[in-house]
């Protein structure tokens, strides 16, 4: 069976999986179940306070219908006064309930994001191989984390609420009249039905939704994360359309090629799309519940009230208790009618906190938290390994290691050589623990690696790898991941130790400077020398350097070493490399073959046999020769290494941390763009949604129907109380009549209910759909400068995009349709109140502005509170997003406890505790207010009607009409902090949409050519990064290559080699001189035809979490790739024999940033990539750093066949690859000093070229 299918199975077993809500509390310390218990407590006695009220209103009735004028202010006051004193109480109540959720939640959500942040880095790296990737983990904590706390927070206290206002309404209506009551209980069976169904439903949908925003989120991810490497790639996918319930895993981000940023935002919409759908199912849902139990209710009222007028003539019941009963049971169920959007919320929290719970309590089988296991003194460092078999989890069937068994000494170096993917790393993990082996055993001091305390033993080993991992904080914070607790004269004498100290001293800010993500604003070798720095200052027992030195230009590289040299010294060292100076002074040499050792010895030892495999691997890399000819002469004959260092993104030399200048400037503009937002985002939302009017105008109209449905109610039960003091014949024909009033309006609700969620939420639905699309699109076609920008990072920009739109949806879904309805009740029910006793109207409507001030007072003392919450966040997020994309830096290091703290601090918000408690005392007041209108319109009314003004008919008119919309108007209370947070969000929406990005792949203007000739000409081009202004990378260089030529790029680290890539390609805007191709300025052509005819080999090759067949495909510019030309491509680059090998083949999944490969097998498939692409102008980019000799000569001669007749453009520091070039220019400080081929250079002596090779021939 197919990887593929294995994860649809496993995503249909997890789609709907959710946890009961309880357990989303499973985190509370005692101060937050303090604050629950008073929460709860505040919520109950609030929802008791409101069926109380309906007590006091049959009281009001009996002593208006009993004493229809004298004596009838008497009796009012008193129970006007009663209703004053259960309005006080109901505002404390109301402040407890709400202040204490809203705390509790916002405490619980960052508790419960740092366990899932120190959850996720205690798993295993296996874990992140088959289990979960860097986006979903970004959405758990970004989008799903607020869906969460929405069901943790108030939400509860409306809950808890309205199951109060159920019973106490029940109790009260059982006390009043039990008779009524029981017949009154007839509907909870189908009522039970219709809400049970409607929450199996909602949860059902609401967890596919959450499914697919996290595929969404994986896209954007990976798409943002690899945004550099590859704006040049074509990419078609229509043959794996039939994947796309997984194509979250098409992390296509050729988002400035040919058709790359349109596939990338289609396989981003079509994840929208699934989401969409769910959503809309789930409002449908809703409606239906809702529209249903309405019905339900309403026909409830229909039979009480036919039956209440029963109750008088037969059971002596009065007017007021059978309303008493009536009203207490309508409050009861207007409660219920209050609890779908909370119902709403809990089946999207509990969906979303599923995944997340179940890895906060996963246990992995190397666990870093485990105390338990052996902790010595010290150790010595010797190493063996025993007939060790190993396949990856993620490939079980492809057996990596086959009985490997080898003997470490103590304090020695041992080097592991061997062709790409032989399972040198692979050790390498092993003795990390990164893994454990299927079979054998790997002992440390003749302990079994297993016994020992994981976060121990991995502090006494050190790992630089051939892709050094830093993160996007300062490179002095870099550094001291090595060692908890460093000083700064320790970090200055680690970076004196790895080279480093002259380039950083360099820097405006040196140690301070912010390194960028994933170390982007340093060159390789820059990144590389911070890593072996760190790796000092941990000062291990154990020293693992996997190409520890291959980033490095030859200076760099002599220094490095011998600094590596001294501290080996004592140290058990185990070295995977394919130089030869990195591995022949070695104590002892492995020859790794097909996961065994098949040859071991020192390096002389190792030759006396010419047959033997190391003799091998020295002749296929000439090396033997070169050591024998040392001098310069020999050079110009034999393939050696030329050692300028280059990587990708080179030469982005000293970018350190953007001064402080730059920085505050770029936050300004923000600032300056988000106040300016902040005054037309709603405005702005709603054109966003002008395709969807006629469906929001068809959904108001529905709305206001429904809304009007209950201040009419009103009227009905108006008529009813009045037909209850008519004579017994009177009051039996007009309760009859009245009672099938109500069954009219129930008709009414169970179709207007239904039909106004649906266009609300289809409305709603797509909104966040556009929103999230138009985003996501405008961002990949951002300039790669944007990406730069701190405040544009992968975990800030998913976040943006996670959070924002949903935080938006809200004002098309629940808070338009809510305001509608109350807004429609409320002039309904002020049209009939007016028409019914002006004076008393107008008495009440009086009291509508200290409401509206109160909620505007709410409004202006939160203000702030928003964005100060998304922009730390966000903060948070980007360390998170570090932290999982290098997973297994973090574990080498035992950083998980750091990482964790540093994102406390992040997310750690201040002002919790004062936005909870002005959120309490708004609702508190809005609540104690109510009370006060009806206390006052109770007593206003009788003076009216002792004076002959209103009559006993007109009063309950105006009273039922204000009584039933106040009841909705009062829950709009809870809009504000909705309305809030939506205008926050959209404001951080619109700077995105605003924005221009200064090279717009999106564009169709420019020129193209018919064909391509290749002549490239720099003129006098001067450059500095945007983040940099002030140090200039080119300073007026110039150069010119001939069509169908190749030439070299060759010099120090950042002396801008790979800049000149980066220009050419157009990631950036130069700020003065020309680039020519073929005569015509680049700026002049089409974009996307301009990078259609490159093709880029870089040293740190992007593969997708896609099958092979499908990153091979990525080259091919239209059409379909047959199996033919994919597997001529893998042949030409040496990949077909060992894709061949795996149990899958070309459909073999890679893996998230392909960590099922090697470097090399990578590699491999990126030139296989780049063949298939078939280029004019072909950008190799350290394109053979990665493999070992025999792949990189076979790869080499793929290479040199395809050069043929293209512009080639190589920066590289092995001679065997640039010696051949047609030119061969030597940059430095951003100028061409010296040109010309191999033979010409190397002539002069004292030549710049000359001294570079002696650097590098002095290494060897």
């Amino acid at each position: 069976m197919s990887e593929k299918s294995n994860e649809i199975k496993k995503e249909r077993n997890i789609d709907t999986k959710t946890i009961s809500l309880y357990k989303l509390f499973s985190f509370a310390d005692n101060t937050d179940k303090i604050l629950m218990f008073l929460g709860a407590i505040g919520a109950f006695g609030n929802g008791l306070s409101l069926v109380i009220l309906p007590v006091f209103f049959g009281d009001l009735v009996d002593s208006f219908g009993q004493n229809q004028s004298s004596g009838v202010l008497q009796q009012v006051s008193k129970v006007s006064l009663k209703m004053v004193y259960l309005g006080m109480a109901a505002g404390v109540a109301s402040l407890l309930q709400v202040s204490c959720w809203t705390l509790t939640a916002e405490r619980q959500v960052s508790r419960l994001k740092v366990l899932y942040l120190r959850s996720t880095v205690r798993q295993d790296v296996s874990f992140f191989d088959t289990e979960v990737n860097t986006g979903e983990v970004i959405a758990k904590m970004s989008g799903d984390i607020f869906v969460i706390q929405d069901a943790m927070g108030e939400k509860v206290g409306r809950l808890i609420r309205s199951m109060a206002m159920v019973i106490g309404g029940f109790v009260t209506a059982f006390i009043k009249g039990w008779l009524l009551a029981i017949v009154m209980l007839s509907p909870i069976v189908p009522l039970a039905i219709v809400i049970g169904t409607m929450y199996l439903f909602m949860s059902r949908k609401a967890s596919l939704s959450q499914k697919a925003y996290s595929k969404a989120a994986n896209v954007v991810e990976q798409t943002i994360s690899s945004i550099r490497t590859v704006r040049l790639q074509p990419y078609r996918m229509l043959i794996y359309i039939r994947f796309k319930h997984t194509f979250s895993n098409f992390y296509f981000v050729q988002v400035a090629s040919f058709t790359g940023e349109k596939e990338a935002c289609e396989k981003y919409d079509k994840s929208l799309e699934k989401a969409y759908r769910s959503g809309v199912h789930e409002g449908l849902a809703n409606g239906l519940g809702m529209g249903s139990a309405y019905f339900i209710l309403f026909c409830n009222y229909s039979l009480a009230f036919w039956y209440g007028g029963k109750m008088i003539l037969e059971k002596g019941y009065t007017g007021g208790s059978v309303l008493s009963v009536a009203l207490a049971v309508l409050t009861a169920s207007f409660s219920i009618g209050e609890a779908s959007p909370c119902l709403a919320s809990f089946t999207a929290g509990t969906a979303a906190a599923y995944k997340m719970f179940e890895i906060i309590k996963r246990n992995p089988e190397i666990d870093v938290y485990n105390n338990s296991g052996i902790v010595l003194d010290d150790i010595r460092g010797e190493i063996e390994i025993k007939h060790v078999c190993f396949s990856y989890p993620s490939r079980p069937t492809d057996r990596i290691l086959n009985d490997f068994s080898l003997l470490i000494p103590s304090g020695k170096s041992t080097a592991l050589v061997g062709g790409s993917g032989s399972g040198k790393s692979t050790i390498i993990s092993l003795i990390e623990r990164f893994y454990d082996p299927q079979s054998g055993e790997i002992f440390i001091d003749g302990h079994n690696l297993k016994e020992f305390q994981v976060k121990w033993i991995r502090q006494k080993i050190a790992l630089v790898s051939q892709e050094p991992t830093l993160f996007s904080t300062s490179i002095k914070e870099n550094i001291a991941y090595g060692k908890e607790g460093a000083t700064k004269e320790e970090i200055e004498a680690a970076i004196e130790k790895a080279n480093a100290a002259k380039f950083i001293n360099r820097l405006p800010e040196g140690l301070e400077t912010n390194v960028g993500e994933r170390g982007t604003q340093l060159s390789g070798g820059q990144k590389q020398r911070i890593a072996i720095a760190r790796a000092i200052l941990k000062d291990p027992r154990i020293l693992l350097l996997d190409e520890a030195t291959s980033a490095l230009d030859a200076e760099s590289e002599r220094v490095v070493q011998e600094a590596l040299d001294r501290i080996m010294v004592d140290r058990t060292t185990i070295i995977v490399a394919h130089r030869l100076s990195t591995v022949r002074n070695a104590d002892n040499i492995a020859v790794v073959h097909q996961g065994k050792v098949v040859e071991e010895g020192e390096h002389f030892e190792l030759l006396k046999d010419p047959e033997g495999a190391y003799s091998q691997l020295i002749r296929s890399q000439d090396v033997s020769q070169a050591k024998e000819q040392l001098c310069l002469d020999d050079a110009q004959h034999f393939s050696t290494e030329l050692r300028p260092e280059s990587r990708n993104n080179d030469d982005i030399t000293a970018i350190e941390e953007i001064p402080e200048t730059r920085l505050a400037k770029s936050s300004d503009i923000n600032s300056e763009e988000s106040t300016k937002l902040e005054k037309n985002p709603v405005t702005r939302l709603a054109y966003l949604n002008k395709s969807e009017f006629p469906m929001i105008l068809v959904g108001a109209i529905i709305a206001i129907i429904s809304g009007c449905v209950f201040p009419v109610f009103g009227i009905v039960l108006t008529n009813t109380v009045k037909s209850f003091y008519e004579p017994p014949e009177d009051l039996k024909k007009d309760s009859q009549f009245w009672s099938l009033m109500i069954m009219v309006l129930a008709t009414v609700l169970l179709i207007t209910t239904p039909l106004e969620t649906l266009f609300f939420t289809v409305a709603g639905c797509k909104l966040i759909r556009r929103i999230r699309s138009m985003c996501f699109q405008k961002v990949v076609h951002m300039e790669i400068g944007w990406f730069d920008e701190t405040e544009n990072s992968v975990g800030r920009l998913a976040t943006k995009l996670s959070t924002d739109a949903a935080v938006v949806q809200v004002l098309v879904g629940d808070v338009l349709a809510k305001i509608t309805k109350d807004l429609a009740a409320a002039i309904v029910a002020a049209m009939i109140a007016f028409q019914a006793s002006w004076l008393l109207s107008l008495f009440l409507i009086s009291m509508i502005p200290f409401m509206v001030g109160n909620a505007y007072l709410h409004s202006k003392l939160l203000q702030g509170f928003g964005s100060e919450s998304k922009k730390l966040y966000e903060q948070a997020s980007q360390i998170a997003n570090d932290a999982v994309g290098s997973i297994r830096t973090i574990a080498s290091f035992s950083a998980e406890e750091k990482v964790v703290e540093l994102y406390t601090k992040a997310s750690d918000i201040k002002g919790k505790t004062k936005k909870g408690m002005i959120s309490g005392i708004s609702y508190g007041v809005t609540t104690t207010f109510l009370f006060l209108v009806y206390a006052a319109s109770g007593y206003v009314g009788a003076r009216l009607m002792e004076d002959g003004k209103i009559t006993f008919t007109d009063y309950f008119r105006v009273f039922f009409a204000v009584f039933l919309a106040a009841i909705s108007v009062s829950q709009s209370s809870f809009i504000v902090n909705d309305l809030k947070r939506a205008k926050g969000a959209a404001a951080s929406i619109f700077c995105i949409l605003d924005r221009k990005s200064k090279i717009d792949s999106s564009k169709e203007d420019g020129l193209t050519l018919n064909q391509c000739k290749g002549v490239i000409e720099f003129k006098q081009v001067c450059f500095a990064y945007a983040t940099r202004p002030d140090i200039q990378v080119l300073n007026g260089l110039s150069l010119t290559i001939p069509s169908g030529q190749s030439v070299a790029l060759v010099g120090e680290s950042g002396c801008g080699k790979s800049t000149v890539i980066s220009l050419l390609q157009r990631y950036y805007n130069f700020s003065s001189g020309q680039i020519m191709l073929d005569g015509i300025d680049i700026q002049n052509f089409n974009l996307k035809w301009l990078r259609h005819q490159m093709g880029l080999v870089s040293q740190e090759p992007v593969l997708f979490n896609d099958t092979i067949r499908a990153n091979i495909m990525y080259g091919k510019e239209a059409g379909e790739a047959t199996e033919a030309e994919i597997i001529a491509a893998t042949k030409l680059a040496n990949a077909h024999k060992f894709i061949s090998g795996l149990q899958q083949g070309y459909d073999t999944i890679v893996g998230e940033r392909a960590v099922k490969l090697s470097g090399g097998q990578k590699q491999r498939i990126a030139i296989a990539r780049a063949i298939m692409k078939n280029p004019k102008i072909l950008l190799l980019d350290e394109a053979t750093s990665a493999l070992d000799a025999e792949s990189e000569r076979v790869v080499q001669m793929a290479l040199d066949q395809i050069m043929v007749n293209r512009t080639t453009i190589i920066v590289a520091h092995r001679l065997s690859t640039i010696k051949e070039a047609d030119i061969i220019c030597v940059v430095k400080n951003g100028v061409i000093v010296e040109q010309g081929n191999h033979d010409t250079l190397i002539s002069d002596e004292n030549g710049q070229y000359t001294s570079l090779v002696r650097h590098h021939m002095g290494s060897i």
